[in-house]
């Protein structure tokens, strides 16, 4: 096919074959958002709705708002299909430097750091039912994220993701399974409490709460080169996702309010572990526990799987870097990629056992995030403008409304961010930074020597 004049052309990596079902685009996609912070996050957005009207309101809304999203990324997936995901996307809206920036975020800290907490979430809740000591949990999170890695570097099929996701979706009916109990038992809710009318401040932090739990999905456009259905298989496994994700979040809130009660649950630090021991008992625990470590493995599988690819793309573009952006036909992944983050991720895990600190460190990085998300969304605006014959299989409906809606939330959500980081700004601006002296450094490398 020959390149308009003026557009860049499609780089699709040789070897990189349309394999990949709809339902696995679905199965990443629940995978990366549904995360331990579920099992506490209710409790944040039940502390700023002031009634159950407006907790079911609130999350019903984040969903609206993903799937907005989805649509955005769909069309950009369907258009300019690639294993970088967003950084092809960033790379032919505003340049390769840019894209690297994001590409460089992500790597240093953003999915590495994520891989690290979510070791140490690993670590925290195994060392309960076998304590190894106040070493434990990083012996665990160090275990887990190796063995991952390791079985990420094999030949991947569906079925040993489908399962944790099977495993994860198990823990989020158990809650459901308990409210259900405790009605079943006549038990009443614990604390009610006292509906209010909430600000608009309270009801802001809410949703912020809300879009962080729902955080994750824009990974999946990673998966784009490889699904199967090249024109409707993103969209299709986006939407399934999202669907899929906000009812199992709104059932979750409902058997949270009905165990705990609105009152109880805006208190609670730890309101699965509250709601399981009040319908089991103590002993429950658990049960909990199995749950939480199955959302935590899966999370860290679904972002080993997303995250190098990231990698892949944006090494594939630096000649200094080529090593790092090879595609192995035999597992049909970026095996070096995946090493490359799975080691950064243990040196973050040494980072997490010896500065307790460390992760209030990755929620700095919540700007960047935020700053990316817009940029991909005004993509989604200028690619129209710049490459308008470029066969698009999907366009979002209700154009422009529907990409002006998700960047202005998220454009909020920047601000919101910027506004609860404060001075951690720097720390995400500095990463930013140093990302930017790499890149001077690897096109110095690459420049050739003149004689």
């Amino acid at each position: 096919m020959t390149t308009p004049p003026g557009q860049i052309a499609d780089k699709v990596p040789v070897g990189v074959a349309r394999h990949v079902s709809v339902r696995y685009v679905a199965i990443i996609t629940i995978a990366m958002v549904i995360g331990a912070g579920i099992f506490k996050s209710p409790a944040l957005v039940a502390a700023n709705a002031g009634s159950e009207t407006m907790v079911y309101m609130l999350w019903a809304l984040g969903g609206l708002i993903s799937l907005a999203g989805a649509l955005c990324y769909s069309e950009l997936a369907a258009a300019f299909p690639h294993p970088g995901g967003d950084y092809h996307f960033l790379e032919r809206a505003w340049g390769r430097r840019f894209a690297f920036l994001f590409a460089w975020a992500r790597l240093a800290v953003i999915n590495t750091g994520a891989i690290a907490l979510l070791g140490f979430v690993i670590g925290d809740y195994m060392n309960r039912v076998v304590d190894l000591g106040p070493s434990g949990p990083a012996m665990y999170a160090f275990a887990s994220i190796l063995g991952i890695t390791a079985f990420k570097l094999r030949p991947s099929g569906e079925v040993g993701d489908s399962l944790m996701v099977v495993v994860l979706i198990a823990g989020l009916l158990a809650l459901a399974a308990a409210a259900l109990w405790l009605g079943f038992k006549g038990i009443a809710p614990l604390d009610p409490g006292t509906p209010s009318t909430p600000g608009v401040g309270a009801l802001g932090y809410g949703m912020v709460f809300v879009l962080l739990a729902f955080g994750g999905w824009t990974e999946s456009a990673t998966l784009s080169a490889e699904v199967k259905d090249p024109q409707r298989g993103m969209v299709r496994g986006l939407v399934i996702a999202i669907t899929v994700i906000t009812l199992l979040y709104m059932l979750t809130a409902w058997a949270m309010l009905r165990g705990l009660g609105l009152g109880g649950l805006a208190a609670s630090s730890a309101p699965a572990a509250d709601l399981m021991a009040r319908a089991f008992g103590p002993g429950a625990g658990i049960i909990l526990a199995i749950g939480v470590v199955a959302a935590a493995v899966t999370s860290v599988n679904a972002t080993i799987i997303v995250g190098a690819r990231t990698t892949f793309a944006a090494a594939s573009d630096i000649p200094a870097l080529g090593w790092i952006g090879r595609w192995n036909t035999q597992t049909q992944s970026p095996r070096n990629a995946i090493l490359v983050q799975g080691a950064i991720s243990l040196v973050l895990v040494g980072l997490g056992a010896a500065y307790k600190g460390f992760e209030t460190l990755v929620d700095y990085t919540a700007p960047i995030y935020w700053m990316f998300l817009i940029a991909s969304g005004l993509a989604l605006i200028r690619l129209r403008q710049t490459e308008p014959d470029m066969p698009r299989p999907f366009r979002v409906p209700l154009f422009p409304f529907v990409p002006a809606m998700f960047i202005l939330v998220s454009a909020a959500m920047l601000v919101s961010a910027v506004l609860y980081v404060g001075a951690g700004t720097l720390f995400a601006a500095g990463v930013l930074v140093l990302g930017a002296l790499a890149l001077i450094v690897l096109e110095c490398r690459a420049a050739p020597v003149r004689p």
